[in-house]
C-alpha cells in the first residue's frame, strides 16, 4: 500500500483545512464549529513526487465524558495505529493547551515519525509567538497556514523524506467502489463496521452522526474494495443546518464515485418517500444497485413477511426492478456475508460487454416479434445496435426516426436485452441514432 499519513489534533485546529489543501480541492467539510469531522476520512494524494494516503480525523480530546467525543478519540487512535507518519496539528491562535501537552505525551509512545505542526500562523507575530510550542520538547516545529498555503510545501517535502517504500502495484482504480447510501439512522455505519469486522466509523443512534463520506480500503476473498460510508440524506425541507446540506451534496457525490451502491432501508420503518428519492439518484447516476433491508431481525415474521416486503420494494422502486434485495441485520450479522458476494455479481454485470453479433441476434428477434408503433403514419425502421460503453452498459440503436421511438418500446428492448444477457443489478442505457438524408448530419436521441 501507499504510505499512510494521519492528521490528528484537538477539535477546530484546522485538520480538515490541511486535508483539503493537500488534496487540492474541497473534500472534507470545513466549518468553525468544533467537531465537524467525526470519522476518519481517507484520500489518495497524487499531486506530489511521492503519492500517499491521507487520513483526516475527528477532534482528539484526551479526557472527556461526552460519548461522541469519546468515539471521535477512538477513531483518532485507530488512525494513528494505521498510519506510517502522523501530523500532530496545534493552533497558534489558541496557544499551547493542556490537551496539546497530553496528546504530545501519547504520541511519544507510538514509535512512528511525528511531525509537530502549528497551524494558523498567518504572519510574523504569530510566527514568533509559536515558539512556546517548543516547550513540548520537540526538535522541529512546522509553522503553517493551511488556509493560505503558507509553509505547506515545506511540510510536504519533509514528510516525503520519511516515507517507507511504496507498493506501486496497488491502484485504487482497481478496487470495486461500494457506496453505502440511505436516510439517517438506517444503520449504514453499523453495516460498514460489520462488513469490515471492526468499528471503522462512529455508529450512534443519534441521526446525522456521520457527516463526511468515509473511505476504507479492504480485501475479501482476494478481491479489493473501497467502501464509502456516507452521511444520511434527509428531505430538502429537513436539511436546515448548513453542515447537513453539505452532507447531502457529499452523499450524492459518493454515488457518482461508486461502482455499486448499497441502498440501505430500515426494515422497521419500511419504504418511505425519501428512500424512493434517494434510489432515484442512484438510477440517474447509472450505478449498480443492491437493496439492503437492515434491522430485519427486529420484525415479527410469518410465511408472508418476506414476500410482502419484497413486493413493497418492487412497487416503490419500479425503475429499479433489476436491483437484487438482501434482508440483513448489522447487529446480529444475519446474511451480511451475502452482501459482498452480491456486489461481486453486480460488478461483473456493470463492466460486462456483449458481442455485436450476439446483441444484434437478440435485437433482430425482438424487433421482428414486436414492431415499433407507427409514427405520423410512417414505420419506424431499425438497422442494427451496438454496445458503446460499460459502467453502466450502454447501447446505440440506429434507426430512421430516432426522435420518434416511444419510451414504451425502448423499455421493451431493454427488457429483451435483460432476458437474453442478464445485467442484474445494473441500469442499461439505450440511445437512438439516425442519419438526416438531406443534410447528412447525425441525429440522435438519448434514452429518457
Amino acid at each position: 500500500m501507499k504510505p499512510i499519513v494521519a492528521i490528528v489534533g484537538r477539535p477546530n485546529v484546522g485538520k480538515s483545512t490541511l486535508f483539503n489543501r493537500l488534496l487540492g480541492h474541497r473534500r472534507a467539510m470545513v466549518d468553525d464549529t468544533p467537531g465537524v469531522t467525526r470519522d476518519r476520512n481517507y484520500a489518495n494524494i497524487n499531486r506530489f513526487d511521492k503519492p500517499f494516503i491521507l487520513i483526516d480525523t475527528g477532534g482528539f480530546e484526551p479526557v472527556t465524558s461526552d460519548r461522541m467525543l469519546q468515539q471521535m478519540r477512538e477513531q483518532s487512535q485507530l488512525a494513528m495505529e494505521e498510519a506510517d507518519v502522523i501530523l500532530f496539528m496545534m493552533d497558534a491562535r489558541s496557544g499551547l493547551t493542556p490537551a496539546d501537552i497530553e496528546v504530545a505525551g501519547m504520541l511519544r509512545k507510538v514509535g512512528k515519525p511525528v511531525f509537530y505542526v502549528v497551524n494558523k500562523v498567518d504572519g510574523d507575530k504569530l510566527e514568533n509567538e509559536s515558539a512556546e510550542f517548543y516547550s513540548l520538547g520537540v526538535e522541529k516545529l512546522f509553522t503553517i497556514s493551511a488556509e493560505h498555503n503558507r509553509g505547506v510545501i515545506d511540510l510536504v517535502e519533509n514528510l516525503q523524506d520519511v516515507f517507507p517504500p511504496a507498493d506501486s502495484t496497488v491502484n485504487v482504480e482497481d478496487f470495486t467502489k461500494i457506496a453505502v447510501i440511505g436516510r439517517p439512522n438506517v444503520g449504514k455505519s453499523s453495516l460498514v463496521n460489520r462488513l469490515l469486522g471492526f468499528e471503522r466509523v462512529v455508529a450512534n443512534p443519534t441521526p446525522g452522526t456521520t457527516r463526511d463520506s468515509v473511505d476504507t480500503l479492504f480485501m475479501c476473498n482476494k478481491r479489493q474494495y473501497l467502501l464509502i460510508d456516507t452521511a444520511g440524506i434527509r428531505r430538502k425541507g429537513k436539511t436546515t443546518e448548513k453542515l447537513e446540506k453539505y452532507s447531502v451534496v457529499d452523499s450524492l457525490r459518493s454515488i457518482e464515485r461508486a461502482d455499486v451502491v448499497l441502498m440501505v432501508i430500515n426494515a422497521e420503518e419500511g419504504v418511505t418517500e425519501q428512500d424512493e428519492r434517494i434510489a432515484g439518484y442512484i438510477h440517474e447516476a447509472g450505478r449498480g444497485c443492491v437493496f439492503v433491508v437492515n434491522k430485519w431481525d427486529t420484525l415479527p415474521k410469518d410465511n408472508a413477511t418476506f414476500g410482502g416486503y419484497t413486493e413493497k420494494i418492487r412497487d416503490g422502486f419500479k425503475y429499479l426492478a433489476y436491483a437484487p434485495i438482501l434482508f440483513v441485520s448489522a447487529t446480529t450479522g444475519q446474511r451480511i456475508g451475502k452482501i459482498v458476494t452480491t456486489v461481486d455479481e453486480v460488478m461483473e454485470q456493470f463492466v460486462r460487454r456483449v458481442s455485436t453479433a450476439d446483441l444484434n441476434r437478440v435485437f433482430s428477434e425482438a424487433t421482428e416479434a414486436h414492431h415499433a408503433p407507427l409514427s405520423h403514419g410512417r414505420r419506424v425502421k431499425f438497422y442494427f445496435s451496438t454496445q458503446v460503453a460499460t459502467r453502466p452498459p450502454s447501447f446505440v440503436v440506429f434507426t430512421n426516426q430516432p426522435e420518434n421511438v416511444h419510451f414504451s418500446y425502448e423499455r421493451y428492448i431493454i427488457n429483451r436485452f435483460r432476458e437474453a444477457f442478464g445485467f442484474n443489478g445494473v441500469p442499461l442505457r439505450l440511445m437512438f441514432r439516425g442519419r438526416d438524408r438531406k443534410s447528412g448530419a447525425d441525429t440522435s436521441r438519448p434514452n429518457r
